[in-house]
């Protein structure tokens, strides 16, 4: 086989000095940084096709190395050729590069014969040298999902960089469909972005590409797969289930005569300038390859809040006078008012106040004034900094930190507003919050404080907000220490945010958004430039759980409604669908938007707000759980196959209409209509 001619591609790179040049030679594809050659074509050749399935995974591999080398103005073109049985499989990549640092290839496969070709898996396999790579799947694996996997490593995927290790998913699981792999210790991360789609001549009827990574000596490889899936070392299963996955096998294809499959995807490789940023640059190249910004095809900013300020008062309960406020569950089935997380009855005592004027309803004053009142009533724990977040009519339960730092937070910000509009009594707001930021002082600035989570990360905002509005420097001084141990925890990823939920033991947005809230406000507060940069960071990773493409759903109950799941958040590792908890954090991402000079955030913090209120029924009633992929919570969950499609819409807690009434009211103060 004669040597090819040497095609290099300067590629802009993350920085002005860094270039990446991509070179096709000696039958391999390089792609180096500055001279070092970071990325290549397998081994085993430039092309590998399976044609055999044992043991639940593929076998019987075929490889082929490029025969000949052409140049159509931009492109560069390189084929090659498979001899299986009586037929050949023609083979093709199509490489230019792109003004944006990507290099863009489409690979094509022809098969020529008299009968079809079976048990067929395509792959694409790019080799990225370096001991141990971390990588980011958006949404699933971050970093080897390390904090996560301390508490359970059987219930997330996992992954360490170990020889062997593998972690390969479905493409319409991924909310930014990319894998990214780090070396931190040579600078630099390389991403794959893939063009998502289902496969032809799929055996399955819903079967898609795969994305993924795997581990070997002395390097890692960035994959993508006609079909097979694994993580944890068991091959042709899915993250189906919470607590455990499913069998997801026989995702294999048949090529039929004369048939052609064809792959898009992009390959980026750039510098990082140090450990756990390596994510970051993919995160926003997928925003511009997919542009997730139709806003206006979604219902109006006032539809949205009227819809849910009119279903907030169908939960308004009163066990007696005093025991008043915003129940937790429909009215019909159980009553429980309870502050955070799920509950959120505290949150509405600081949006109807900004709403108010915007809804004009006589009532919200008396809401506000009597639901706040009789939070206050709530037992504080001086020696914990907890205090009871539910009552029952029976009896007062639970208290965390998630629930507690997020009631804290709504009664700073009911407190500063009602101080601006002088129509509420905030005596006994003002001495409850007081009494509760004393004692997570104390927890915090105490030696022993050490927290397991990022769950405290709730605390950061309130506190800095509290310190303003009590003129108490002790709180700030907790705040900053707060601040400080989770930006030493988490900005260089050994260890994502996590334990923001109290339904998973893992990687979540929720713990992302705690700290992302907690260092915004400090930037607000102080203006000390690392708050901006830390709050950047933890933006980034609430982002990668955000969907920015319109995954196409089997036929059926969402795709018939002509659902669009850009905007919508995956919840967490353990937690595979889709919701709506973006809407509390879009405000936010318009903020930053405004600090950083990045239209793009403020142009998909709109999308973030209003994609949500898809779903709202006549009731103005909205499920939580919707399944994009291939998991499932409630429901009839004894078939992996009938997953991915579903609603859960019987799961409708109170936060769900809290979150866009609170996120709506931030928007107001800050003069925006998303």
């Amino acid at each position: 086989m004669r040597r090819f001619l040497t095609v290099i591609l300067a590629v802009a790179a993350l920085s002005a000095t860094a270039k990446t040049n991509i070179t096709f030679d000696g039958g391999k594809i390089a792609l180096s940084l500055d001279g070092r050659t970071v990325v290549t074509s397998a081994d085993e050749g430039l092309w590998s096709v399976a044609t055999g399935w044992q043991d639940d995974w593929m076998c019987d591999w075929h490889h082929a190395a490029p025969q000949r080398t052409e140049q159509s103005g931009e492109w560069t073109i390189v084929h090659g050729k498979l001899q299986i049985g009586d037929g050949e499989l023609l083979l093709r990549d199509s490489y230019r590069e792109q003004s944006n640092g990507l290099v863009q290839c489409v690979r094509r496969y022809e098969w020529r014969a008299e009968q079809p070709l079976e048990h067929v898996t395509l792959s694409v396999r790019m080799s990225v040298a370096g001991e141990q790579l971390m990588p980011c799947l958006p949404g699933i694996l971050y970093y080897g999902n390390k904090n996560g996997a301390k508490v359970n490593p059987d219930i997330i995927p996992v992954y360490n960089g170990t020889a062997g290790e593998f972690a390969i998913f479905e493409e319409h699981r991924y909310p930014m469909p990319f894998a990214m792999l780090e070396s931190a210790a040579d600078g630099y991360a390389v991403a794959l972005h893939s063009v998502p789609s289902p496969v032809r001549g799929a055996v399955l009827s819903d079967q898609w590409w795969s994305m993924g990574v795997e581990a070997k000596d002395g390097h890692s490889d960035i994959v993508l797969y006609s079909g097979p899936i694994g993580y944890n070392g068991q091959h042709s299963v899915a993250k189906a289930l919470q607590k455990r996955p499913m069998r997801y096998a026989d995702t294999y294809i048949t090529l039929e005569p004369g048939q052609i499959v064809e792959k898009s995807f992009y390959i980026e490789l750039y510098s990082i300038e140090r450990a756990g940023s390596g994510f970051q640059r993919p995160l926003y190249t997928s925003l511009d390859l997919y542009k997730p910004y139709g806003a206006e095809q979604f219902a109006t900013f006032e539809q949205i809040v009227r819809g849910k300020y009119e279903f907030a008062k169908k939960r308004w309960i009163e066990f007696d006078d005093k025991a008043v406020g915003f129940n937790m569950y429909d009215n019909s089935v159980r009553k429980d008012i309870v502050m955070g997380w799920c509950g959120q009855a505290d949150s509405p005592g600081y949006s109807l106040q900004v709403l108010s004027k915007m809804l004009g309803d006589s009532d919200i004053e008396s809401m506000v004034q009597r639901s706040m009142d009789y939070l206050t009533t709530f037992a504080i724990d001086d020696s914990k900094g907890i205090f009871t977040v539910g009552f029952n009519g029976e009896k007062f339960h639970g208290g965390d930190p998630v629930s507690c730092g997020q009631a804290m937070y709504n009664f700073a910000k009911a407190i500063e507003t009602a101080r601006k509009s002088h129509k509420y009594n905030t005596k006994k707001w003002e001495e409850f919050l007081r009494h509760a930021a004393d004692a997570v002082s104390n927890r915090i600035l105490s030696e022993s404080w050490n927290p397991l989570s990022t769950a405290e990360g709730f605390y950061i905002a309130p506190l800095a907000i509290s310190s303003k509005l009590f003129r108490n420097k002790r709180y700030m001084e907790a705040a900053r220490k707060a601040a400080e141990l989770f930006a030493e925890r988490h900005l260089e990823m050994n260890g994502c945010y996590w334990g923001g939920t109290l339904d998973a033991t893992c990687e979540d947005k929720e713990g992302s958004w705690a700290a992302f809230q907690g260092f915004l406000e400090m930037y607000e507060r102080t203006k000390e430039s690392r708050y901006l940069e830390w709050a950047k960071h933890a933006m980034d990773v609430c982002l990668s759980y955000v969907v920015v493409w319109d995954i196409p759903l089997p036929a059926g109950r969402l795709a018939d409604f002509g659902f669009k799941t850009t905007g919508w958040t995956v919840v967490s590792a353990q937690n595979q669908h889709i919701d709506v908890y973006g809407v509390l954090f879009a405000p936010e991402v318009y903020k930053m938007g405004k600090h950083l000079g990045d239209e793009r955030l403020c142009k998909l913090a709109r999308v973030m707000y209003r994609t949500c209120y898809q779903l709202t029924d006549a009731y103005g009633s909205q499920g939580e759980q919707l399944q994009q992929t291939n998991f499932a919570q409630h429901g009839d969950m004894s078939n992996v196959y009938k997953l991915r499609g579903g609603y859960s819409e019987g799961w409708t807690v109170f936060w769900i209409t809290a979150h866009f009434l609170n996120a709506a009211a931030r928007f107001e103060e800050m003069g925006v209509e998303p």
